[in-house]
C-alpha cells in the first residue's frame, strides 16, 4: 500500500478549488501564497493526487478521499502527492501554481509558449532571440539570459514525468495529453535538485486507466490554423493498460515573406505521438512505461527595425578627430567612459520599413529562410513497489533526446552588417541579411531511485539520482543578400537586392563529423561538445510534532563534473591548428563542483483553515563555459539562499481563499553575459563572455492570490507578484589596441606604446522579470435543463510591467495586457455516455500588440579597438559605423477559432 497521507506536511504540493454545478464539476487550479493560474478542471483531475515526482497517477489516487466538491459552491479540498506523499493542499508550505488539463485548454495552450502571456506571474517564459525552437524559462527573478548552448544551465529546472529535461531546446512541442503543469517557486534544491535555483516546471500525462475510452478534439482558426488530438484508452488485459497518444497543429506564418521557395515568419507546424504501457501484476507494484516521439517545424517571428538612430549619434569621418559627446549624450555603451564617437552613420537602405508600433505583417525586403527542425524523443520507466506499509520504493529511469536544424534569418535588413550604399555597390557586394544557422545534437540518460514512507510522527523521502549528458552543436552567420546599387551620374539612386550563393564552399572543417546539416558549407562560428555528469543523495524528514507543529528538515548533496572542448571558432578548427587556439587563450573545461543544499520549514496550522510558514532553502546551478568566445571563456556556479514566510486562510465556509507570501533571495555569483555581434569579411560572429558578478544579487517579492466563488458556478480569482532584483555594478575594464597592432597587449609593450585601459562599472539587469505582474479570471457555468450540458463562459486577463531584454541594457521592451475568452456549450449528451463539447475561442481577444524583446545592440556605438588616426591607442571613443536603431520582436497577434471535441 503506498505511504499513508500526511495530516500535515510536503515540501512542494498543488493548490486547486473545485466547485459543483448540476453534475458538472468545475475546478479552478490556484496559486497558494504567490501568482496563480484559474483553471477550469474535469471532474478526473482530482487525480491531481498523482506523484509528481513518479510522473503519473495510479488507478487508487484517481479520487482521493478529499477531493470530492460540496453542493453548495464552497471551494473545495484537493489532496495531492507533489511532495511524494498525499497532502492536503491548503495544509502544504510551499508556493505553488497548477495549470489543469481544463485551464490549459481553456487558455488554449498548446505549446509551453502559449503560457508567455502571464498567466503565472512568477513564472516568465520568452523565446530565446527570435526562435521558437528554444525557450527561455524564469521563475522570480532567475532567468538566463542565453542558456542556449551546451555548456550552460537553466536556473529552473523543466521536468516531463518526473525526468529533469537537460536543454532548453524542443521545449515548445505540441504538448501531449497533459493532465497538469505545475510551477513550484524557489529553490527546489532538496527533492528536484538539478539546477533548480529558481524554482521547477513540472509536466505531468495522464496515465493509463485500464478502461476502454478517450477523447477527440479538432479546431480552426485564422491564420490558417488547424488542430487535432486524440486520445485512447484501452481495456486492461492480463495486468497491462494501454493508452495512446496523438496530436497535431499547425499554424501558417504570421508575417510574409514573399522571397520564392521561403517560409514566413511565425509559422509552425507540430505533431507527435506517445504511448504509456502500465504493468499492474499486483495492486501494491506499479510499472509504468511511456515513450514519445515529436516533430517541431517552426520559423522564427519576424525580427523588425523598431527606430531609426534613436540616440541621436553623430556622423564624423573616419580619418577625422573623434566627435565629443554632448553633455547628457545617450550615444554611449553601456559601462564605458566614452568621450567622442567616430564613423558614419550609415542611411537606411532603400525599401526599409521602421515600424516600432505594429507587427509588420508582410516583410520590407524579402529574405532566405528555412524551416527549422526539432525533434524531441525518449522513454520513461517508473516503477513503485509498496513494500510494507511504512515504506514505498520507486525507480524512475528515463532515456531522452534532442535533435535541432535552426535557421533564423529573421532580422534580414534591421540588423548588423550595415551596408553602406556607395557607387562601389555595383555587384552583390555590398552584403547584409544575417542568416544565423546551428544545429545541436543532445541525448541524456538519468535514474533515480527514491524510499518514501512514514514512520509513527515522521514523514521521510530518500534518494539517489544519475544524470549523464552529451550535447555537440554548431553555428555559421553567413550573409545571404546583396545590395546592388543603381548608379545615375555617379549617384547612388536606389538599390535592387540579389541572393548570394552561401554554405557552397569546400571549407575542410564542414566536412568532419561534428558539423551538422545546417551549416555544411559555410564557415564556422563556433562549434563544440559537452559532457555533463551529476551524481546526488538527498532526504527529507518531516516531523509531526502536535496536530499543529510540523517541523521539515532536508538536505540534498551533488557533485557535478563537466567536461568540454571548442572544436572550432571563427572558422578555425581548434583541433589540428593548436597555435592559433593557444594564441587566442583556449583551455578545454574541466570542472568538478560539489554543493551541500539544506532546506529547513516550520509550519503551524493556527486554526483547521488558517496555516502559515517558515521557510529556509538553498540552491545552486552549476558553472560551465561560453562557445561563443574564441577561447572557450569559463565560469563558475552561481548560488542561492531563499527565506520566505506565508500564510493560507479561507474565510466564509470555504467561499473565499487568500493565500500569500513574501521571500527574500540572495543570489551569489550571479552568471551575467556581455553581449556583441562582431561583423568579419567571412559572415558576423556572435560573441557572448559570462562571468559571475561580484557582490550579492538581491530579489525580493511578494505573491498573493483571492479566490471567490460566491455561488454554484461562478469563481473569481486573481494573482500578482511584485519582483524586486537588483545586481550591484559590475566593474568592467576595457583594453584597446595600440596602433598598428591587433594581437595581446604584450605586443603593444614590445612595441613600444602605452597599454591604455580602463575600468568602469556597468549595470547589468535580470531580463524578462517584471516588477509588477497580475493576472485574474472569471469562469462561469450555467446549466441548461436537467442534463450535465452547460454553457460556459472563460475570461482571462494578464499584465506585466515592462521588462529588460538583455542584461547588460536598460533599455526595456514594453508593459503587457493579453485578454483570453472561450464560450463552450459543454457535455451535450449522445449515444453509449459519449459527450460532445462545442467552443469559440480566442486568445488575445483585444489584439493587444507590443514588444516582448528589443535590441538595442545596434544603436549604440561599438567599443573603439582601431586606433583613430593621429590619436593612437585611444580608448575613450566609441565607433558609429554600425549604428542603426532597436530592434525587436512583437508578440502574436489576436487568434481565433472553433472547436469540436467528445469524450467517450
Amino acid at each position: 500500500m503506498p505511504p499513508k497521507p500526511a495530516e500535515g506536511r510536503g515540501d512542494k504540493d498543488i493548490y486547486m478549488t473545485a466547485s459543483t454545478s448540476t453534475g458538472l464539476r468545475v475546478a479552478t487550479a490556484m496559486l497558494f501564497c504567490g501568482a496563480s493560474v484559474p483553471a477550469v478542471a474535469q471532474t478526473d483531475l482530482a487525480a491531481a493526487a498523482s506523484d509528481s515526482a513518479g510522473g503519473t497517477a495510479t488507478t487508487e489516487e484517481a479520487q482521493p478521499p478529499e477531493a470530492s466538491s460540496s453542493n453548495d459552491g464552497q471551494i473545495a479540498e484537493i489532496v495531492v502527492t507533489a511532495t511524494k506523499r498525499e497532502t492536503n493542499l491548503q495544509k502544504t508550505p510551499i508556493s505553488i501554481s497548477v495549470i489543469g488539463n481544463e485551464a490549459l485548454r481553456e487558455r488554449r495552450v498548446q505549446s509551453l509558449l502559449d503560457l508567455a502571456d502571464g498567466g503565472v506571474p512568477s513564472l516568465r517564459i520568452a523565446t530565446f532571440e527570435a526562435r521558437q525552437s528554444a525557450l527561455t524559462i524564469g521563475i522570480r527573478g532567475i532567468v538566463p539570459l542565453d542558456a542556449n548552448q551546451p555548456a550552460r544551465e537553466q536556473g529552473v529546472g523543466v521536468y516531463l514525468d518526473g525526468v529533469y529535461l537537460g536543454r532548453q531546446h524542443g521545449l515548445n512541442a505540441a504538448l501531449f495529453d497533459v493532465e497538469r503543469i505545475e510551477v513550484l517557486k524557489g529553490p527546489q534544491g532538496t527533492l528536484f535538485g538539478r539546477n533548480t535555483e529558481g524554482g521547477a516546471l513540472s509536466i505531468v500525462t495522464r496515465a493509463p486507466t485500464g478502461r476502454f475510452g478517450g477523447s477527440a478534439s479538432a479546431s480552426v482558426g485564422n491564420l490558417g490554423a488547424y488542430s487535432g488530438n486524440l486520445h485512447l484508452d484501452l481495456p486492461a488485459r492480463a495486468g497491462l493498460s494501454l493508452k495512446l497518444d496523438g496530436v497535431i497543429q499547425h499554424q501558417e506564418p504570421i508575417t510574409e515573406n514573399p522571397f520564392p521557395g521561403a517560409v514566413g515568419f511565425g509559422y509552425f507546424h507540430r505533431k507527435g505521438g506517445r504511448a504509456a504501457l502500465r504493468w499492474k501484476p499486483a495492486s501494491n507494484f506499479t510499472n509504468d512505461f511511456a515513450a514519445d516521439y515529436a516533430l517541431d517545424k517552426n520559423s522564427p517571428f519576424y525580427s523588425q527595425l523598431l527606430n531609426y538612430n534613436p540616440n541621436g549619434c553623430l556622423s564624423g569621418g573616419s580619418n577625422t578627430a573623434p566627435l565629443p559627446l554632448p553633455a547628457g549624450s545617450k550615444c554611449v555603451t553601456p559601462g564605458t567612459a566614452f568621450t567622442g564617437t567616430q564613423g558614419t552613420i550609415r542611411p537606411l537602405l532603400p525599401g526599409v520599413v521602421v515600424n516600432g508600433d505594429t507587427l509588420m505583417r508582410r516583410v520590407d525586403i524579402p529574405v532566405p529562410q528555412k524551416v527549422s527542425r526539432d525533434r524531441t524523443f525518449g522513454f520513461t520507466n517508473n516503477l513503485r513497489w509498496s513494500v510494507i506499509p511504512e515504506l514505498e520504493l520507486r525507480s524512475i529511469s528515463a532515456w531522452r533526446g534532442v535533435d535541432v536544424e535552426q535557421y533564423d534569418n529573421s532580422g534580414g535588413a534591421h540588423r548588423v552588417p550595415v551596408v553602406n550604399l556607395t557607387a562601389a555597390c555595383t555587384g552583390a557586394n555590398c552584403a547584409f541579411s544575417r542568416y544565423s544557422l546551428a544545429d545541436l545534437r543532445q541525448r541524456q540518460f538519468s535514474q533515480e531511485l527514491q524510499a518514501v514512507g512514514t514512520v509513527g510522527s515522521l514523514d521521510y523521502v530518500a534518494g539517489l539520482y544519475y544524470f549523464n549528458e552529451r550535447v555537440s552543436d554548431d553555428a555559421a552567420t553567413p550573409n545571404t543578400l546583396g545590395a546592388v546599387a543603381t548608379v545615375a551620374g555617379g549617384v547612388v539612386t536606389g538599390a535592387t537586392y540579389v541572393p548570394i550563393p552561401f554554405c557552397t564552399g569546400t571549407n575542410p572543417i564542414t566536412a568532419n563529423d561534428f558539423v551538422g546539416n545546417a551549416v555544411r558549407g559555410c564557415n564556422i562560428d563556433r562549434a563544440s561538445k559537452v559532457r555533463s555528469r551529476s551524481y546526488a543523495a538527498y532526504g527529507q524528514v518531516t516531523w509531526n510534532a502536535t496536530d499543529a507543529l510540523h517541523v521539515t528538515v532536508g538536505g540534498r548533496y551533488t557533485i557535478d563534473k563537466k567536461e568540454g572542448e571548442l572544436l572550432a571558432s571563427r572558422n578555425i578548427d581548434y583541433r589540428f591548428d593548436k597555435a592559433r587556439a593557444a594564441a587566442n587563450g583556449y583551455k578545454p573545461l574541466d570542472e568538478k563542483w560539489t554543493r551541500f543544499n539544506p532546506l529547513a520549514v516550520v509550519a503551524y496550522d493556527f486554526s483547521n483553515r488558517v496555516h502559515g510558514y517558515l521557510k529556509y532553502a538553498t540552491g545552486y546551478r552549476a558553472g560551465g563555459a561560453s562557445s561563443r568566445t574564441s577561447d572557450y571563456r569559463a565560469f563558475n556556479p552561481e548560488d542561492v539562499k531563499s527565506y520566505e514566510a506565508g500564510l493560507k486562510t479561507e474565510f466564509f465556509d470555504r467561499r473565499l481563499r487568500f493565500n500569500i507570501a513574501g521571500y527574500l533571495m540572495d543570489r551569489k555569483g550571479s552568471q551575467v553575459d556581455l553581449s556583441t555581434i562582431q561583423p568579419t569579411a567571412t559572415g558576423n560572429f556572435n560573441n557572448l563572455v559570462t562571468f559571475n558578478a561580484p557582490g550579492t544579487t538581491k530579489i525580493r517579492g511578494i505573491e498573493a492570490d483571492v479566490t471567490v466563488s460566491p455561488f454554484q458556478g461562478l469563481q473569481f480569482g486573481a494573482s500578482y507578484a511584485y519582483t524586486y532584483t537588483r545586481i550591484p555594478p559590475v566593474p568592467v575594464t576595457y583594453t584597446a589596441f595600440c596602433t598598428g597592432v591587433a594581437a595581446p597587449s604584450t605586443a603593444c609593450t614590445s612595441a613600444g606604446q602605452a597599454i591604455n585601459s580602463t575600468t568602469v562599472p556597468q549595470q547589468f539587469f535580470i531580463v524578462f522579470t517584471p516588477r509588477n505582474a497580475a493576472s485574474g479570471s472569471i469562469d462561469y457555468s450555467l446549466p441548461i435543463g436537467s442534463s450535465e450540458t452547460a454553457v460556459k463562459f472563460h475570461l482571462d486577463g494578464n499584465y506585466a510591467q515592462a521588462t529588460q531584454a538583455f542584461d547588460q541594457f536598460a533599455a526595456k521592451a514594453d508593459a503587457s495586457f493579453i485578454v483570453n475568452g472561450r464560450v463552450s456549450l459543454t457535455d451535450i449528451n449522445l449515444a453509449n455516455a459519449a459527450r460532445f463539447t462545442l467552443s469559440l475561442w480566442s486568445r488575445n481577444l483585444f489584439n493587444e500588440q507590443y514588444v516582448y524583446r528589443r535590441d538595442p545592440s545596434n544603436s549604440i556605438p561599438a567599443v573603439q579597438t582601431a586606433p583613430v588616426t593621429g590619436v593612437p591607442n585611444i580608448l575613450a571613443v566609441g565607433n558609429n559605423g554600425g549604428i542603426l536603431g532597436d530592434y525587436g520582436n512583437f508578440n502574436t497577434p489576436r487568434t481565433f477559432g472553433l472547436e469540436a471535441s467528445m469524450k467517450f
